[in-house]
């Protein structure tokens, strides 16, 4: 079976883990430091905090942001459920902004009017937290305009698109963002196993952060409220959780974080190969736009309607290819309808959703991998 993502480890991963399961530290340890320091090289970020997943570090940064109850955060309904997900563990409402249909992307029109909309019924988000899906960036400038226009936070959920770029700089810079949040489970870009970061250029929001990752403890000596004890001295300011990423999932972070440039150029000369053969076939691929480049985590293509998306899936599937379906709008999820969302309620997104199917895309496909599955595409067709 061909999955649709897949995890590249080679010997130098390996060895590095080995490394450290062999040292002194396992967790809490050097690894952590080092990672978290080539993240915000890489990224051009100030501070990189690394926790346990992506999800913990949406949740650390609305927290970090003041999120809370009364409050209201605004998202992409094509996302993993983890996009809005942080918002409620703060207490807050969560409402959608629908996307364009052309990218995937929370779709700026619809964002202003919503954003006109909201001022009007002093109903205005507190954080709205654009979703790079696919791998390729929001249009953030653009975003972050009507931020201070209306005087909300951003959090980029950046989960599928470390080592893309937006107007020629790393994605993560933070530039037009308060907080940018990236995944490491083993189908993204590069992989410690589960685990996540999150960047920023704000000393104070880095300083929460790292906080709400440990159990809301500090030993750093100007954040103390008391006098200190002795140098086993720490002290609880905040309710926080046991986020911590492990110096052995760290350690495999730095190793693949070596890898990064030539993982995207790989996911970037597939895509290029997929688009080739698919035009023939009068298939569409979600465009990218020319402001920045794509990180490729996922190729997704759309189809002409629900049934033909369906005997698609099958048919792939029967071949041995591992073809996925990313997402289901998150406001559809019996949850959030019990919350009172509707069908209809953001109608590009429903449109999307009918037609969109994931075709496989990782570093460990070949060009004659992709002749494959375009092949059963084209006789599925």
């Amino acid at each position: 079976m061909k999955s649709y993502g897949k995890q590249a480890i080679d010997q130098s991963d390996i060895d590095a883990v080995v490394a450290v399961l062999k040292s002194d530290f396992l967790t809490q340890g050097p690894a952590i430091t080092a990672f978290q320091t080539a993240i915000a090289t890489k990224t051009t970020s100030r501070y990189a905090i690394a926790a346990a997943n992506a999800t913990a570090c949406l949740h650390i940064a609305c927290l970090a942001l003041g999120v809370s109850e009364n409050d209201i955060v605004w998202t992409s309904p094509i996302s993993f459920v983890a996009s809005a997900n942080c918002a409620l563990y703060c207490g807050a409402d969560i409402d959608f902004v629908d996307i364009d249909l052309d990218t995937g992307l929370m779709s700026l029109a619809a964002l202003e009017r919503k954003l006109e909309v909201a001022k009007q019924l002093q109903k205005l988000p507190k954080v709205v937290i654009p979703v790079h899906l696919c791998g390729q960036s929001c249009d953030m400038a653009a975003i972050y305009q009507l931020a201070q226009e209306y005087g909300f936070k951003i959090i980029e959920d950046a989960s599928h698109a470390i080592g893309g770029t937006y107007q020629n700089m790393p994605i993560g810079n933070c530039k037009y963002s308060d907080i940018c949040v990236f995944s490491f489970h083993p189908v993204k870009i590069i992989t410690t196993g589960e685990g996540g970061v999150a960047t920023t250029n704000s000393p104070q929001l880095a300083k929460k952060m790292q906080q709400f990752v440990s159990h809301g403890i500090t030993r750093e000596p100007e954040l103390l409220q008391n006098p200190s004890h002795g140098p086993w001295y720490y002290e609880q300011l905040a309710l926080g959780f046991n986020y911590r990423m492990t110096d052995i999932q760290a350690a495999l972070g730095l190793s693949q974080l070596d890898k990064l440039d030539q993982f995207v150029a790989i996911r970037n000369n597939l895509a290029a190969l997929y688009q080739n053969k698919l035009a023939e076939l009068n298939v569409t691929m979600l465009t990218v736009k020319q402001y920045g480049l794509s990180s490729y985590h996922l190729l997704v293509v759309l189809l002409d309607n629900a049934e033909q998306r369906l005997r698609m899936y099958h048919a792939l599937q029967q071949a041995g290819i591992g073809v996925n379906v990313h997402y289901i709008p998150i406001y559809l999820q019996p949850y959030y309808q019990a919350k009172g969302f509707l069908a209809g309620y953001c109608p590009n997104a429903e449109n999307y959703y009918s037609k969109a199917l994931t075709l496989p895309l990782h570093p460990q496909l070949s060009e004659q991998d992709i002749e494959t599955i375009v092949s059963n595409v084209k006789n599925a067709l």
